[in-house]
């Protein structure tokens, strides 16, 4: 098992290069690479400085925003996407943390990843009655993983949903399930992530929380894809799918999850 070991370090790694914290008054809500901001050209956007400004905070320097966190993030946000610096833009709010976890102000999930926020994610493992895995193929015109398998459902969580709400919605739009059909539905473990992303020409970094949950789809059910996001779905014996993971033709994330789904030691 030396790929699941891998895989495992993989997902907790320090960012690839220093960086300095963004706050949001006196709490932290993510991090940023030290010459990133000096890409948007502070100087020639005048208004900017209004709402982020260079301080030091607890004896380090590092970012803060100012006035009301929301509104500075927006602000931010288009920014960094005038100057190129955003990823997908999904007119999508997510939730900001703190670091223990209040929220504190909603931000583009386009920006995410640069600023070091700390996203929220759900994912699905659906079985069949048999033991039988069902996975997805991510749709070639994804963003992220085009083309890769991955687990039934999986989607971040936006500032709009509870974890609750997010699985419902996503298990419907990505495989057309609704909660009659997810038998015996529980939580089957947390996974966080930190690692360098390559959003904002390699100047991101991960920081997500996923809660994973398993079930049983009925006698006879079977998923559809309602938003165009996944290609194909497939019914894997276990040990076919210990196989796949191996030879890495699934994401990092759904690898990891599957592999403690079916109980693979590193």
């Amino acid at each position: 098992m030396s790929w699941l070991k891998k895989l495992r370090a993989e997902a907790d790694q320090p960012p690839a290069r220093p960086r300095l914290p963004l706050w949001a008054g006196a709490v932290q809500i993510g991090s940023v690479e030290p010459e990133f901001m000096a890409k948007i050209d502070l100087q020639r956007i005048p208004y900017l400085r209004k709402v982020l400004l260079k301080v030091e905070q607890y004896g380090q320097l590092g970012w803060q925003l100012q006035g009301e966190p929301t509104h500075s993030l927006a602000h931010l946000a288009h920014v960094l996407r005038g100057a190129g610096l955003a990823h997908v833009w999904r007119d999508e709010q997510l939730a900001v943390p703190d670091s223990d976890g209040r929220v504190v102000a909603t931000v583009e999930r386009g920006v995410v990843r640069a600023l070091g926020i700390t996203t929220c994610a759900v994912h699905l493992v659906g079985a069949a009655p048999d033991g039988r895995v069902w996975v997805q193929q991510r749709s070639d015109s994804k963003p992220n993983d085009p083309g890769r398998w991955d687990t039934l459902v999986g989607g971040m969580v936006s500032a709009a949903d509870s974890i609750p709400t997010a699985l419902e919605r996503e298990t419907w739009e990505e495989a057309g399930l609704r909660p009659p059909h997810m038998q015996d539905l529980r939580l089957g473990g947390r996974l966080t992530t930190r690692r360098p992303s390559t959003d904002s020409g390699g100047a991101g970094y991960v920081v997500e929380h996923i809660h994973w949950y398993a079930c049983t789809l009925a006698e006879g059910v079977a998923p559809a894809n309602q938003d165009g996001e996944v290609q194909a779905f497939a019914l894997l014996p276990p040990a076919v799918l210990a196989e796949q993971l191996a030879q890495g033709l699934f994401t990092d994330d759904a690898a990891l999850i599957l592999a403690d789904y079916l109980g693979l030691v590193a």
